[in-house]
């Protein structure tokens, strides 16, 4: 195998050798079209993420990045897995070509039925979700108990919407990627009728993929309707609706050989190339319904509907385990000699339903001296999720050179399992403004849960029903102009059933509700040439197992078993000088498991979880060529672990991406033609380590991929 050049790994030469790289090459955009607006950025927006309505995230005591449409299109972003080059709280969760996207905020996996938002009501993301029809990006860092009724610790993602602008807009993309990936997009917006009440927006996008990845061809389309009517200058009135198709095989993990962590090879490899290969599908539509109505000067009301109906075929020849030629089972890796157990998984026609309503009233107030910014709100969801039996039976012998060829085996034998959720919500947040410096912010949420799920087959059922709170309280202190140092504490909630199967003593019981707490403390500032920040946490998770044998009828019983603790710093800065910007971000997590039965497991790291990350944008603005600007990045981040018993890692890596922007009006048209080269040099590496299904899996870091893209504006 040819090595491959290595990137410095220390966090000083990476800056050092970033901003050579940008004064030899010239890379950057303007940072306001490059990095990611955090807390600590210049002039940042407020973020519905954060749960305190139109309050400026600079202002807020919490961490949190907004990433806009423009900023994603400069930067490359073409799905939410993207922003792991941009964000140093943000990795890799199991992210692979032609699947569903995956995030680790703060080392906690989110959960993709429940840390997920649309216009700030919650979805599910086990799909495929577009980004041509998003404005931004929103993602919270930290426990989510007042967002969120239930949601793993970490964060949370929002997708905001595009919605009908003030003035006309008709603009059209055409990108290529190598090989063979072409999309073409149109935004258009325009607004008409008496004093322009009535606002239409159109967003529409079809594509040919074909990525590096070998036997990977599919294809999307998507349409996007918004629309508002305002009724007056107190009330308006928005409906939307997107619907769209993507249809694309998926690229399953490579593995360990043994007990040997294999080094990183041809990552155009796809093991999910069987002649009976099917590919994913996910048909999605989403639709909404907001009314928003000012009741005087200091107060108003919304009402929110909204309503997503989710289809997907998911399919694929799926390695797992192996059986050696000696008899020896390996169950969580490949064999030795670079064989695995093929199957045949098809799981077609499933169907998700989240209907969500929310209705809440915002307004300001004073008790004395003191000033309040007051929401109070109930949020009423529903999900139905159907499915029916699917395949997951032994095909073969595969092997990681992607040459074995099996029969399929399509039989759907195994029972799945229906799913249907009830939630009502109450919450209640409050920014009080003490004195002119001194803020203290108060939030609540009451959450009760009605659960019910049962087997396709009508057996294995269980119900049950579940209410609980979570506080969430903060202090900030403004010590200096546009500088502010902070304290938060706050809780998350997860809810749990034991597994409904006969080695179970509880099984199909409700498990008590788990708790995450999350203590933060942080500073930032920022200037006309300077912001930064800098923020401490300590979040603890309960965590449940499986106790006992479990090896017969009634020998294990699920229940908490310790905690695993992440405590972390992470610190963001953006420098603007004359031409020139720097924008980096730096994450140090010490994450641990504690407390378990199993003493063997105390003091492990959780797998997949890099104890440092780094991420920098540097840009230079070419005066010499007006226009033209340029760019350069590195993403670097440390060694994660394979196995639960730490027994086996992946080293960490860094990888280059350069890119430019060049904008010219030519008449009344203005021409934007975007270039990037993602992973300049190369570079070989495992870029994460998922243990999902009980198996350990490894997924390479994408090749050198070059992007180019023309938009105009009419």
């Amino acid at each position: 195998m040819a090595n491959h050049k290595s990137f410095p790994s220390s966090p000083h030469a990476l800056c050092v050798a970033v901003l050579l790289f940008a004064g030899n090459a010239g890379a950057q955009v303007p940072s306001a079209q490059l990095a990611p607006v955090t807390i600590s950025g210049r002039n940042p927006p407020s973020a519905g993420v954060a749960g305190f309505g139109d309050v400026p995230l600079s202002k807020a005591p919490l961490q949190a990045s907004v990433y806009s449409a423009e900023q994603m299109q400069d930067a490359g972003v073409q799905r939410l897995s993207d922003l792991t080059r941009l964000d140093p709280a943000i990795s890799d969760a199991y992210n692979s070509e032609g699947y569903i996207d995956y995030l680790t905020v703060r080392g906690f996996v989110l959960d993709n039925r429940f840390n997920f938002r649309r216009d700030g009501l919650p979805i599910n993301a086990e799909t495929s979700i577009p980004l041509d029809n998003k404005e931004r990006i929103e993602v919270l860092k930290g426990t989510s108990g007042i967002q969120a009724g239930t949601s793993a610790p970490g964060g949370l993602v929002n997708y905001v919407v595009k919605r009908p602008l003030d003035a006309p807009l008709r603009s059209a993309t055409l990108e290529w990627r190598q090989t063979g990936n072409v999309l073409g997009a149109v935004d258009l917006s325009q607004r008409f009728g008496q004093n322009q009440a009535f606002g239409v927006r159109i967003n529409a996008a079809l594509e040919h993929m074909d990525p590096k990845v070998r036997s990977e061809r599919g294809h999307r389309d998507l349409f996007a309707l918004a629309g508002d009517w305002r009724l007056g200058s107190d009330t308006l009135l928005e409906a939307e609706v997107e619907t769209g198709r993507r249809s694309q095989p998926s690229q399953p993990g490579f593995s360990m050989l043994g007990d040997r962590v294999p080094a990183p090879g041809d990552p155009r490899i796809n093991l999910n190339n069987q002649p009976w290969t099917l590919p994913v599908v996910f048909d999605a539509t989403t639709a909404s319904l907001r009314w928003q109505q000012r009741l005087s000067a200091a107060w108003r009301f919304s009402a929110h509907f909204a309503r997503q109906q989710l289809r997907t075929d998911d399919r694929a020849a799926f390695p797992f385990g192996c059986t050696a030629a000696d008899g020896t089972y390996y169950a969580d890796r490949y064999c030795p000699d670079g064989t695995f157990d093929l199957y045949d998984y098809r799981s077609e026609n499933e169907r998700r339903r989240t209907d969500a309503l929310d209705l809440a009233l915002h307004g300001k107030f004073a008790t004395g001296p003191v000033a309040h910014d007051l929401t109070v709100g109930m949020l009423r969801s529903s999900v139905r999720n159907r499915f029916q039996p699917y395949a997951y039976n032994f095909a073969g012998t595969g092997n990681v050179d992607g040459t074995a060829v099996t029969p399929p085996a399509p039989d759907p034998v195994f029972e799945a399992t229906n799913r249907d959720e009830r939630s009502t919500e109450l919450y209640l947040r409050d920014a009080i403004t003490v004195t002119e410096r001194l803020t203290a912010w108060l939030g609540l949420r009451g959450s009760r849960l009605d659960r019910q799920s049962i087997s396709t087959d009508g057996t294995a059922a269980t119900d049950y029903r579940q209410s609980f709170a979570t506080p969430w309280l903060a202090a900030s202190y403004a010590f200096a102009p546009e500088q502010l140092v902070y304290a938060s504490w706050g809780q998350g909630v997860e809810s749990e059933v034991a597994p409904n199967q006969p080695r179970f003593v509880n099984r199909g019981q409700a498990l008590p509700a788990l708790k995450s707490r999350q203590a933060e403390i942080g500073i930032k500032g920022a200037s006309e040439r300077v912001a930064w920040g800098l923020a401490a946490f300590d979040i603890v998770r309960p965590l449940f197992a499986d106790v006992g044998a479990c090896d017969i009828v009634d020998s294990c019983t699920h229940q908490l078993d310790g905690t695993v603790r992440h405590r972390g710093v992470e610190a963001t800065g953006t420098l603007h000088n004359g031409a020139w910007t720097l924008d980096a971000g730096t994450q140090w997590l010490h994450a641990r498991r504690e407390g378990s039965q199993d003493a063997a497991l105390n003091g492990l790291r959780p797998t997949n979880v890099p104890a440092f990350t780094l991420k920098m944008q540097a840009g230079y603005t070419v005066a010499a060529v007006p226009g033209l600007s340029l760019r350069g990045g590195v993403v670097h981040e440390s060694s994660r672990m394979v196995l639960p018993d730490n027994s086996a890692s992946i080293p960490g890596y860094s990888r280059v991406d350069v890119g430019a922007r060049y904008d010219a009006r030519i008449g009344d048209r203005t021409w934007t033609l975007r270039a990037g080269v993602d992973n300049l040099l190369d570079k070989r590496a495992w870029k994460e380590s998922p243990y999902e299904f009980s198996h350990a899996y490894l997924f390479p870091l994408a090749p050198r991929t070059v992007r180019v893209s023309l938009q105009v504006a009419l």
